[in-house]
């Protein structure tokens, strides 16, 4: 399968890239930091440096590639997690303008089918009417929305405790997305087995 990864030097991307392709696909690893395209070649992926809100150069690129399976990724956060409050439009901007954009580069390129990160607890305010936006648009055309738990492990905010649920390790999100590759239209919840639900 061809897949389009959007956001794949983030943390999870950085666990989901080399798994799709140890698994045998052609993928084009999408971020907008040109630093970070060694790192994308190094593990098997073709590196894509754009910028999700370039929706001309965007289309260019996912068309470009010819992917069977669009994988949006992205985020905007912080390093820091105290900083999260203040990342909170940008996050939301990703979620709506973001999608929107990945949706149509998608339809540009006839790929069939498109999977997006969501999360799997309730946020307050904008940033939830965002969440609902995003889900919205995936499922109306016909995608996957996949609702992750918190991350925790390398990489994450936390590396070394687990937050409270709803959780996640960053390992395990990347193995069952892989999983879900194949998943009909609909929402898949990626939280650990033992979190109440």
């Amino acid at each position: 399968m061809r897949i389009f990864v959007a956001g794949a030097s983030g943390v999870l991307g950085s666990h989901l890239v080399p798994l799709l392709v140890a698994a045998g696909h052609s993928v084009a690893g999408m971020t907008r930091t040109p630093s970070k395209a060694d790192s994308l070649r190094a593990v098997g992926a073709e590196p894509v440096v754009c910028d999700v809100f370039d929706a001309d150069a965007l289309t260019e690129a996912v068309v470009s590639f010819r992917p069977d399976t669009v994988l949006h990724e992205l985020t905007d956060l912080p390093d820091d997690r105290q900083l999260l409050p203040q990342a909170a439009e940008a996050n939301s901007r990703i979620r709506r303008e973001g999608t929107r954009n990945l949706l149509d580069a998608a339809r540009a390129a006839s790929a069939g089918r498109f999977l997006a990160q969501s999360v799997a607890w309730t946020l307050p305010g904008d940033g939830g009417a965002a969440v609902a936006d995003l889900e919205s648009a995936v499922l109306a055309a016909g995608g996957v929305v996949l609702r992750y738990g918190q991350f925790y492990g390398d990489g994450t905010f936390y590396p070394h405790t687990p937050p409270a649920p709803p959780r996640v390790h960053v390992a395990d999100a990347a193995r069952r997305t892989v999983a879900a590759l194949h998943a009909p239209s609909g929402v898949i919840t990626i939280v650990d087995e033992t979190d109440p639900t």
